[in-house]
């Protein structure tokens, strides 16, 4: 039985454990996206995501705190200076975990965690669909009513010419 038993070991000692944390974190926070497998994955949100929360407010006890963590300069300033203003108005829910199949080498179910407000795929597929409110019909209506502007464009340009 797994009673109360809320950290994964990934069968790693402590401090091997909170190195790899820390550096994976270090990765994500700099490439927006990394490919690892699934445990390492969720064991990696669990420890992101209160670091990243702590990066909401920008003093120097926060960076002390996140650095104490991270142990990478240039991850914590990017953390404050690009990554949290974009999550500052989000309640938590900051990773994203997608599942992309098995390892060739070992089967090992593999995983691809990342920011979700740095993914640009998935925000640009969005904002086609909401430039996108108009039916066809509608179209249709705008295009006879913007047909007559060329026309009285054109009247212009000729008296220009004479």
């Amino acid at each position: 039985m797994r009673h109360n038993k809320s950290v994964n070991h990934l069968g790693r000692t402590a401090s091997h454990r909170k190195a790899l944390m820390a550096n994976m974190a270090v990765s994500l926070i700099q490439h927006k996206r990394i490919q690892t497998t699934v445990a390492k994955a969720k064991a990696l949100k669990t420890y992101l995501e209160p670091i990243v929360t702590k990066c909401k407010e920008d003093t120097t006890h926060q960076r002390r705190m996140v650095f104490s963590y991270l142990k990478d300069k240039n991850a914590v300033t990017e953390l404050f200076r690009n990554i949290a203003p974009k999550i500052a108005d989000r309640p938590g829910g900051y990773l994203r975990v997608l599942h992309t199949g098995f390892r060739q080498g070992d089967g090992a179910e593999m995983a691809l965690i990342e920011f979700v407000d740095f993914n640009e795929a998935a925000l640009a597929s969005g904002a086609s669909k909401a430039a996108k409110k108009t039916t066809r019909r509608s179209r249709a209506k705008k295009a006879e009513a913007a047909a007559p502007a060329p026309e009285a464009a054109e009247a212009p340009e000729e008296s220009k010419a004479e």
